[in-house]
């Protein structure tokens, strides 16, 4: 009896620990002043959409037919929403781990099919972009922090990809690009006035951002114009009969294919660079604007060889980079790991924790400068409010910044500290810009 009393109390114990945890929308005393949440209250819907005659990637053999079907897409939509008056804002996740066995319940401030506010006009939307594996809500703490100033946020389960649905590597490299694509068509579809859809009047597509994360920015890098390599087209575990080639520099029709709706691009340590899939004349190719996000150490899409070689040799887009100093691959993008992750599994042969978790930083740390900076972002680049150039052009290291101000908070003459920041908080990051090249290359 008193076993069983125990262990009753225990799965309370855990049930309480994870009503506490598991919170994605944690804004700390130390988080920069652009991760707080905006006014509006955040509504949530999950949609599914239909992309009619893809390639079928999984079933084309070598020398063969390229198969086709129906691509069935899930996207969780995060928009500032209306509520009734008294309505608390909160909201739940029903979702799963990196082990699909097991069942995760993320917590947040999103209200379920919550009405959409209409009287702000169409908003700007971004795209979010999961790694391999992932899923729609990994990186849902960035979904409702950018909901509730004024975006419409989609972001994406890609089928084949996912936590329980993941199939060979060869389906991710071909679809990525075509799966952001087609979000963005489908979200101006439903945010026309004429929809009839709940979002209609409430989405504008012509002001649009995609973050991508590890595959994910694997997919906007070639989305806004970085050409992959030709040799890319038949490395090990490529797509296919060279499929990939309808993505390079030498197809046509896919420089017709760069969306100028596109204005602004966040890719979080993107994949490929280390393996081969560009080069400069490939990646001169990029023109929109993108911000890059990585960790010092990245051992998954590297670093010196990964993310910051596509950061230097995209010579015709202003961009920045992000790092985060001694952090891994899980820089900034995943949501904390959640209560449940914490165990054991014999699914993975691994702790689901480290999916989510870095050893050096803190995640709810990372999330809320990833929100500061993404804001700041989005806000001058869909928004055109220029004033946020002030939180991203600083003094590239930020231990080389000096905090000076009085005590009412005035900066004196010698205060060059990053724009937002609190005292000692931008000790472990860097941030440096990049102009386009003169006159554009070639």
């Amino acid at each position: 009896m008193r076993l069983r009393t125990a262990l009753v109390l225990t799965c309370l114990a855990v049930e309480s620990l994870g009503a506490q945890h598991n919170r994605i929308d944690v804004v700390t005393p130390l988080a920069p002043e652009l991760a707080a949440f905006g006014p509006h209250p955040i509504g949530v819907r999950t949609l599914s959409a239909v992309d009619r005659n893809r390639p079928d990637i999984l079933r084309t053999t070598a020398g063969g037919a390229t198969a086709r079907y129906d691509r069935a897409i899930t996207l969780e939509v995060w928009y500032p929403a209306v509520l009734a008056p008294g309505q608390r804002q909160e909201g739940e996740y029903h979702t799963i781990a990196r082990d699909p066995a097991i069942a995760v319940t993320l917590r947040g401030r999103a209200v379920r099919d919550a009405t959409p506010l209409t009287s702000a006009g169409a908003m700007p939307l971004v795209i979010i972009s999961h790694g391999y594996p992932g899923n729609r809500f990994l990186m849902s703490h960035l979904g409702e922090n950018l909901a509730s100033k004024g975006y419409v946020v989609a972001s994406i389960d890609h089928p084949e990809s996912t936590y329980d649905d993941q199939k060979a590597f060869g389906s991710t490299l071909y679809n990525r690009g075509f799966d952001q694509l087609f979000v963005l068509n489908e979200m101006a579809r439903l945010g026309a006035a004429d929809s009839r859809s709940p979002l209609a009047g409430v989405v504008d597509a012509s002001r649009t951002a995609i973050v991508g994360y590890s595959m994910g920015g694997y997919g906007v890098l070639n989305v806004i114009g970085g050409a992959f390599r030709e040799a890319a087209a038949s490395m090990p575990a490529a797509p296919p009969n060279a499929l990939l080639r309808e993505r390079t520099a030498a197809n046509a029709a896919y420089r017709a294919s760069i969306d100028p709706r596109v204005k602004a691009a966040i890719a979080i340590g993107p994949w490929g660079m280390q393996t081969g899939f560009w080069d400069a004349d490939g990646l001169a190719g990029i023109r929109t604007p993108v911000l890059f996000v990585a960790g010092s150490v990245d051992d998954v899409s590297g670093y010196e060889k990964g993310t910051r070689a596509i950061f230097d040799l995209a010579v015709n887009a202003e961009r920045y980079l992000l790092t985060f100093v001694n952090a891994n691959h899980n820089a900034g993008a995943p949501v904390p790991a959640p209560l449940e992750s914490f165990g054991w599994s014999e699914t993975t042969r691994s702790s689901p924790f480290t999916h989510y978790a870095d050893a050096v930083w803190d995640t709810t740390r990372m999330n809320n400068i990833l929100q500061h900076f993404v804001t700041a972002y989005v806000d001058l680049h869909l928004k055109g409010e220029v004033d946020r150039r002030a939180y991203l052009d600083v003094v590239p290291n930020g231990t080389d910044a000096v905090f000076a101000q009085d005590r009412d908070g005035n900066p004196q003459a010698a205060h060059t500290y990053w724009k937002g920041f609190k005292r000692g908080t931008a000790v472990g990051l860097v941030l440096e810009r990049r102009p386009p090249a003169p006159q554009g290359r070639p």
